[in-house]
């Protein structure tokens, strides 16, 4: 999709870009790349919530495993580092590979997209292999291909889309951009409670590769919803400039202090991810599923931490102003430290469970009550500290610090791959109570030095603002 509109320079793309054209008082552009949105995350999540459950019910047994292109050494170089694995340890290594590169690659197509192709172009590249990921899904033998090439295209879209959100806008036109990507979220959390609802349905009813079928069309959806607003988006996004590169020393112990917060978010984001990858497995093994004549499919539950977070923002904003005219609203650190604790205690609601259920099928109700559990700590530690780098990082170094917040995404994800293979040597109670205390460490760690971390991040407020 290379043309002259790609090469020319930020100013030109400015001038020329027909952002004056608006709708419900935002850019045109804006609507094009929301419904892109909707549709990717509606296939990402769809797909999602079934590969885990493809893999242990059907891909990695006996009559297809064999059929995967490049299987054998691909596993013989998992066991290499890990040690040999079962069917189930296996997936949950696969799927923690393939969730942590896609939280890894961005950093990578972004840096493409800012030197050499632009946003645009790698918008179209990401969707373009994303929709040939999901089609490569249909057979056993493309199965390391497909995850390979959602990978590459996750790399080239994530990043580059949301970059264009900002660019649409005007810099001085804050209040309006930040309404905009209200709007934009909001997209990414309806595709991401519709994918796993239709998807899992398909895949129940009529087969698995039904279920990556339609994940495939909407992701061509997208594709086709990108292009028709192709106008209307900007080529190239336009970075700040600053003088000088070297940070003060004041600026140091700010950036550190952000990382140090960073790591501490691992270990929530760890508790949160493995809704994903093992609680479908346990969900199947162990939750009464049929309901009358009606079978709850297992993917269903990965919507309920989406709704749940879009639901819990008025509430949880709600809770905010409540405590602001009371005694004060949390800062930063002690609302990222509520949420390691509020994801504890949605793991301690399984293992509460599966104690008062002794040896019966467990009431489908407390899963339910897991995932939105769930919900709601991600609207407490993921927003606040993209909101806290994206303020307090300094200008000369503020986008590498958020790609370095996406980069803890990876490592828990890629955690919760490893994590998972100790499923099956635990009882249900000890996994999910290992999880919980996973979080709680999050917690514990604000708790002992997210005062320290808050005057690093923060040094003016120890000194007088006259």
């Amino acid at each position: 999709m290379a043309g002259k509109h790609d090469t020319m320079t930020t100013g030109e793309a400015t001038l020329t870009r027909p952002s004056e054209k608006t709708f419900m008082g935002h850019p045109k552009g804006l609507f094009y790349l929301a419904f892109t949105e909707a549709w990717e995350r509606f296939s990402y999540y769809g797909m999602t919530a079934l590969v885990v459950l493809y893999m242990v019910n059907q891909l990695l047994l006996p009559g297809h495993v064999e059929q995967i292109a490049g299987f054998s050494g691909f596993r013989a170089a998992v066991e290499s580092l890990v040690g040999p694995l079962s069917t189930q340890a296996l997936a949950s290594q696969i799927f923690g590979l393939y969730s942590g590169f896609v939280y890894f690659t961005p950093l990578l197509g972004g840096m493409i997209a800012d030197r050499w192709i632009g946003q645009r172009n790698g918008v179209v590249i990401g969707a373009l292999s994303m929709s040939a990921g999901h089609i490569a899904m249909a057979l056993d033998q493309t199965f390391l291909v497909a995850l390979l090439l959602l990978v590459i295209g996750s790399g080239f879209l994530k990043g580059n889309i949301s970059a264009q959100v900002g660019a649409l806008y005007p810099p001085e036109d804050e209040a309006r951009r930040t309404r905009g990507f209200i709007i934009f979220s909001t997209a990414i959390n309806v595709g991401a409670v519709a994918g796993p609802l239709l998807c899992g349905l398909l895949a129940q009813v009529y087969g698995w590769h039904y279920g990556f079928g339609v994940a495939a069309i909407f992701m061509l959806l997208g594709l086709a919803t990108y292009l028709y607003g192709y106008r209307y988006l900007p080529a190239r996004v336009e970075r700040r400039k600053f003088e000088g590169t070297r940070l003060t020393a004041a600026e140091r112990r700010i950036v550190y202090a952000l990382i140090a917060v960073m790591i501490i978010t691992i270990f929530q984001s760890t508790a949160f991810y493995q809704v994903f990858n093992v609680n479908p497995i346990w969900i199947q093994q162990h939750v009464a599923l049929d309901l009358g004549g009606f079978r709850i499919p297992v993917p269903w539950y990965q919507s309920i931490n989406s709704v749940f977070s879009i639901v819990g923002v008025p509430l949880v904003f709600w809770i905010w102003r409540h405590q602001a005219l009371r005694r004060g609203e949390p800062g930063d650190l002690s609302k990222i430290g509520m949420g390691a604790w509020i994801a504890a205690a949605s793991n301690l609601i399984l293992v509460a469970t599966i104690f008062a259920s002794g040896d019966a099928p467990v009431h489908p109700i407390w899963p339910f009550l897991y995932s939105a559990g769930l919900g709601i700590s991600f609207l407490y530690y993921w927003p606040t500290l993209l909101a806290l780098v994206s303020r307090a990082a300094p200008a000369k170094v503020n986008a590498t610090m958020m790609g370095l917040a996406f980069m803890s995404l990876f490592i828990s994800n890629t955690l919760i791959g490893w994590i998972g293979g100790f499923y099956e040597k635990m009882s249900p109670a000890e996994f999910w109570a290992m999880h919980a205390a996973i979080a709680a460490g999050g917690g514990l760690l604000v708790l002992l030095f997210g005062r320290r971390l808050s005057r690093a991040i923060n040094p003016a407020q120890r000194v007088d603002p006259s």
